[in-house]
């Protein structure tokens, strides 16, 4: 009898301790869920909310940083600036006109790059690299090359530079228009110096626009990050957790010069649209709307009659431009450009940017009312940028011009409008726009001043007179 009672016993604790073991074993298994209490409106009763915090939803940014970190390189400049000291009234008083020359004095500068092809291009910004004249790019495997900037562009700040070198690592271009508030990215660059460094923040913002004393033209709608980002840092890249480049690291906000929680980068889609254009064409393409904008907020909103701050006001439409002729007028405001809405002007500019002149969208407006799409092809203002070369050459339409005994020499008519207009190597450009060239700036300066067409003269190869002519757009 007493061996049965304690045969009963023994089994009913194994069952125990095996229901107990599958028990543990199954929690285990299964995320971790949280719950939080959330009292309701009218406080009768609680709402119940679960929260997800299994372990794999913590982000792993192992992948994208090994991936990444190669493309990314430090970039060193020089530049060469003239001793100011005998425009100083002090100095002039004591040596007067006689003073003796002082030369010039090498400042230097660094900051970083993307490579973004294998055969050695690479993206940074351009105020890294303005008015650079040594540029050097040292690689994360602490190979250093000296580099040639190929194009650069003001407005979005971003330049274009050239390593000569194959198999390089890359990063490939991410969508930024993907990007949602709270996702995580890296920046990496090379901070104070300190190569190859990796920092984690969210997308904090998007759109986002800087405020600007002077009146040059900016295009700017930067993705806001918590990232860290110090000065060396302009140039690197904004990588997803996909190891994807979706931002160019630009700029932080700070009272200290330091990074104190505001970051800003050129979103990749506009990154990739100007580099292509200075790779194409040596210039870029830059499409218009033709419109004048004004913000909307709340009280502006109630004048208008609109339920909600949403879109831009179109404040003016220029005559004969893609916005008129489409249908669009002022006092409309626009709501979106193509699929996308707007929010801000900033993020308009943006999106415009990311098109060439004679491309088609739509755009779509409110008016007394009413919803309105119309059907927008895109006019020009081409902004003709180039860049001086340590042996004096100038990138031109994506032609290569040097200085020569008498005019200025097409090196390479490249790929660009020369070279379709008939320009070929080694064609002597004597005149522009009927005024006389002795160097390549002057090419570039009278092209620039050109209200619509630029017409070349000059001699071929052979030594024959030969007359080229093309649009600015």
């Amino acid at each position: 009898m007493k061996t049965s009672v304690v045969t009963v016993l023994v089994a009913v604790a194994t069952a125990a301790v095996t229901t107990l073991a599958v028990s543990s074993i199954n929690r285990a298994s299964q995320p971790s869920v949280y719950q939080y209490d959330t009292v309701s409106a009218d406080s009768s009763a609680p709402m119940l909310r679960t929260v997800n915090l299994s372990q794999a939803e913590y982000p792993d940014f192992t992948y994208a940083a090994e991936s990444a970190v190669d493309a990314v390189v430090y970039v060193k400049v020089e530049i060469q600036t003239q001793n100011n000291m005998a425009a100083d009234p002090f100095f002039r008083f004591f040596f007067g006109d006689q003073m003796p020359d002082q030369g010039s004095q090498i400042r230097q500068g660094s900051g970083s790059g993307v490579i973004i092809r294998q055969d050695g291009y690479i993206v940074t910004n351009n105020h890294v690299v303005q008015g650079a004249t040594k540029v050097e790019v040292t690689l994360n495997n602490n190979k250093t090359y000296e580099a040639t900037v190929i194009g650069t562009d003001a407005p979005t700040d971003l330049a274009l530079l050239k390593i000569e070198e194959t198999g390089l690592p890359t990063l490939q271009f991410g969508d930024s228009d993907k990007l949602r508030l709270g996702q995580w990215v890296l920046a990496i660059g090379s901070p104070y110096d300190l190569r190859s460094t990796i920092t984690a923040g969210i997308v904090s913002a998007k759109g986002r626009q800087m405020q600007h004393s002077s009146r040059e033209l900016k295009i700017e709608s930067f993705i806001q990050t918590d990232a860290a980002v110090n000065p060396g840092n302009s140039g690197g890249a904004l990588v997803n957790e996909k190891g994807e480049l979706v931002g160019i690291n630009t700029a932080i906000i700070s009272q200290t010069g330091s990074y104190s929680g505001y970051s800003f980068a050129i979103p990749s889609n506009l990154t990739r649209k100007i580099i292509g254009d200075i790779l194409e064409y040596g210039s870029v393409k830059r499409a218009l709307l033709g419109v004048t904008m004004q913000a909307i907020d709340d009280k502006f909103a109630k004048e208008l009659k609109l339920s909600s701050p949403q879109g831009v006001y179109i404040k003016e439409v220029s005559n004969g431009g893609a916005a008129d002729k489409a249908g669009v007028k002022a006092g409309d405001v626009l709501t979106a450009v193509g699929s996308v809405k707007v929010e801000s002007m900033a993020q308009v500019q943006a999106l415009v940017a990311g098109y060439h002149p004679g491309d088609k969208t739509t755009v779509t407006v409110l008016r007394d009312g009413k919803s309105l799409t119309f059907n927008v092809v895109f006019t020009s203002t081409e902004e003709i940028t180039s860049s001086v070369d340590k042996d004096g050459s100038v990138l031109f339409f994506g032609a290569k011009l040097a200085k020569a005994d008498k005019g200025v020499k097409v090196v390479s008519a490249g790929n660009g409008k020369l070279r379709e207009n008939g320009v070929t190597d080694g064609f002597i450009i004597l005149y522009v726009n009927d005024q006389p060239v002795s160097k390549p700036e002057d090419v570039v300066r009278i092209a620039k001043a050109a209200k619509k067409s630029i017409f070349i003269q000059g001699t071929t190869p052979a030594g024959r007179e030969a007359y080229f002519g093309f649009g600015k757009e």
